[in-house]
């Protein structure tokens, strides 16, 4: 058995817990962990305690990880599995980290798809077909992609996108206008009717705006 004698911050910001057994530094742990368990001054702690200690120590850096990753932007399930795996966690502490996470509702399907769907129509409209896509390659289910993907307007999200577009095109030959900015809803993932709507919307209403002027 060996007894705590110290129980002290380390340095930097990822709050660790320097341990020290009979007068010697003898590990570091998470302070969630020092916390949750209960660790001070004067406790006696087995081989056992310490290998049990080491194993919740990193499944918290796990969470961590995970909580770190979602700081930055909400991720689907697959983005956070994939990144975990990619550092190196174990199968065991990625699965409770995630489980964790969904437990919470930090981990939710269907609202990142919302918060993608959401996103890509204030920033970078684009068509259902190609939100839908890019959902599936971050491993969201079917369901959760329908039901975010559905309350996108074609012909409003393709008028958006192409606007900013036209704004750059200086011709004014209809041909050559029709030609780059359909390109460019093609990109966008635009089926040929919504394309031709939108390009003919826009057209006109720069003639009439160069009329008005």
């Amino acid at each position: 058995m060996s007894t705590i004698t110290g129980l002290t911050a380390g340095k930097g910001r990822d709050r660790r817990v320097n341990v020290f057994l009979d007068g010697r530094l003898a590990f570091s742990l998470s302070a969630e962990v020092v916390l949750k368990e209960g660790l001070r001054a004067g406790q006696e702690l087995s081989e056992t305690d310490r290998e049990r200690l080491a194993g919740a120590d990193n499944r918290q850096k796990c969470l961590n990880a995970a909580y770190r990753l979602l700081a930055v932007r909400p991720r689907s399930e697959q983005e956070i599995r994939q990144r975990l795996q990619k550092r190196g966690f174990e199968s065991d502490h990625l699965e409770k980290a995630i489980a964790s996470l969904k437990e919470k509702g930090l981990l939710d399907d269907g609202a990142f798809a919302r918060f993608w769907k959401d996103n890509r129509q204030s920033f970078r409209p684009r068509s259902r077909r190609l939100t839908a896509l890019e959902l599936r390659r971050k491993g969201v289910d079917g369901a959760a992609i329908a039901t975010a993907v559905n309350e996108i307007d074609e012909g409003e999200s393709a008028y958006r996108a192409a606007l900013s577009r036209a704004r750059r095109l200086i011709t004014s030959d209809y041909q050559e206008f029709r030609r780059r900015l359909g390109q460019y809803l093609v990109r966008r993932g635009f089926d040929y009717d919504i394309i031709q709507q939108t390009v003919d919307k826009i057209w006109t209403e720069r003639g009439e705006n160069a009329t008005k002027r």
